[in-house]
């Protein structure tokens, strides 16, 4: 596998947030997995990079990574039909033993 740069500025925007529900606590603790929501053009590559480049100061290691793209519901907003719009996520897989702490993310500098 070849390996690939990527610009610090792009890493910085591919996750937009981490999901949290009960499904992903549960799937954190029993598959040592995290899940985030993703920009929709983001490549599972991008994904792995930008979670080890964010957490650095953590030495995480990403095992493997997942994507699914979410279809938007319709909604309703009084008698009108409304969508709300599609979204991506991704099921990153960090080595075992290791755990993310969302108060501690890297300040890259851009230069």
């Amino acid at each position: 596998m070849s390996v690939q740069i990527f610009s610090p500025e792009r890493l910085m925007q591919v996750i937009l947030m981490p999901q949290v529900s009960e499904k992903a606590t549960y799937i954190v603790e029993k598959h040592n997995q995290v899940i985030f929501r993703v920009i929709q053009d983001a490549t599972k590559a991008e994904i792995r990079a930008a979670v080890e480049l964010m957490w650095k100061a953590q030495n995480i290691e990403v095992r493997g990574v997942q994507v699914a793209n979410v279809k938007g519901k319709e909604k309703r907003f009084g008698r009108f039909m409304g969508r709300r719009s599609n979204w991506k996520k991704a099921y990153v897989r960090i080595k075992t033993g290791q755990e993310i702490n969302f108060s501690e993310i890297a300040r890259v500098e851009v230069k």
